[in-house]
C-alpha cells in the first residue's frame, strides 16, 4: 500500500487528465482537432453522454494501472450497475467517483460542472478531489491534514470556510432548479433565507469554500444524492472547517452498500450546525 501522500499525487494527476479530456468534450473536439460528439443517452435516473463515459475510464485506467489491485474497490456513477445490488465492497479502501458532477450542466454549457474522487476507509473519505475543470482548479484534501487548492501552474494554497456566524448574513447554496414541495417549504421556514444559485453538488461546495455562501441544504425525495455525490465534497469541506452531516447531526458514510444518502443532508462552515440541523428537522416535522 503507497503512503497517502503518494496517492494524492496520483489522484492529483489524474484529476488534470480528466480535466483535459472533460474540456476537450465541452468544447467538442479533441487536441488533435477531431471532432467530439456528446452521444447523449436519456436514463431513468438522468443523462449520460459519452463525456461521463471517456472520463470513467479514463479514471479508472489511470489509478488502476498505479495501485494493487487487491487493496482498491472502485464505485463510480458509471459503473455501480455492475456491482450485486445492495452489497458493499469488501476491500479495505474504496474509490468512490463522479466522472461528471453536473452531466445536465455540461450539456446545457452552464459551466458549473466538476469531477469528484474520493478514498473511503472504514465508510469515511481519508482522501479527496475535486475538479472544476472550467475554472482550471481542483481542490483537495487529506484527512487530519487541511483543504487546498491548487491551480494549472501548480501555485497551491489552503483553503478555509468563511467565518460568518449571524444567521440573517449567511447565505444558502440551493440548485438553479429546486423540486419538490416539501423542499420548497423547507426553504421557505429555514432560518437562512438569503440564497445563491448553483448547478451541481461539487459546485455548491465550492461556494462555501470561496465564501459565497455558508451553508448547503438538501433534501431527498423520490431520489436522493449519492455516495459519489457527497464523498469527495465532504472530506474538502470538514478538512476546510466546514461541517456536512444529516439533519441528526451524524456524519455521512459511504461503501454501506445502499448508495443513496437520504433524508435531509446540512453542509454549513460550521458555525451554527448543529442549530441549522435541528431546525431544519423540525421543519421537517411540520411540513
Amino acid at each position: 500500500m503507497p503512503p497517502l501522500s503518494d496517492i494524492l499525487t496520483l489522484t492529483l494527476a489524474t484529476a488534470w487528465g480528466a480535466t483535459d479530456l472533460l474540456r476537450a468534450y465541452y468544447r467538442g473536439y479533441s487536441a488533435t482537432g477531431d471532432v467530439l460528439e456528446l452521444g447523449v443517452q436519456t436514463q431513468s435516473d438522468g443523462p449520460v453522454t459519452a463525456a461521463d463515459l471517456a472520463v470513467n475510464h479514463y479514471i479508472l485506467q489511470h489509478l488502476q494501472t498505479h495501485l494493487p489491485a487487491a487493496a482498491f474497490g472502485y464505485l463510480t456513477e458509471e459503473s455501480y450497475k455492475e456491482q450485486p445490488h445492495n452489497q458493499r465492497f469488501p476491500q479495505p479502501w474504496v474509490w468512490i467517483i463522479d466522472p461528471l458532477d453536473g452531466t445536465r450542466d455540461f450539456i446545457d454549457r452552464t459551466g458549473e460542472y466538476a469531477i469528484h474522487i474520493a478514498l473511503v476507509q472504514n465508510h469515511r473519505p481519508v482522501l479527496a478531489v475535486l475538479a472544476v475543470p472550467e475554472e482550471d482548479r481542483v481542490y483537495y484534501a487529506l484527512r487530519g491534514h487541511g483543504a487546498f487548492v491548487v491551480d494549472r501552474q501548480g501555485n497551491s494554497q489552503p483553503v478555509r470556510v468563511s467565518s460568518r456566524s449571524q444567521v440573517q448574513t449567511m447565505a444558502l447554496v440551493v440548485g438553479r432548479r429546486i423540486w419538490g414541495d416539501r423542499f420548497k417549504q423547507l426553504l421557505a421556514q429555514f432560518p437562512v433565507q438569503r440564497q445563491v444559485r448553483a448547478s451541481s453538488i461539487g459546485y455548491r461546495i465550492v461556494k462555501l469554500l470561496r465564501h459565497e455562501a455558508d451553508v448547503y441544504l438538501s433534501l431527498s425525495g423520490r431520489s436522493a444524492p449519492k455516495d459519489w455525490d457527497m464523498a469527495a465534497p465532504d472530506l474538502i469541506l470538514t478538512e476546510a472547517g466546514g461541517k456536512l452531516t444529516h439533519a441528526d447531526g451524524s456524519p455521512l458514510q459511504y461503501n454501506r452498500g445502499d448508495i443513496s444518502q437520504w433524508g435531509c443532508l446540512v453542509g454549513s462552515n460550521g458555525t451554527n450546525h448543529s442549530y441549522l440541523c435541528c431546525a431544519a428537522a423540525d421543519i421537517l416535522t411540520q411540513v
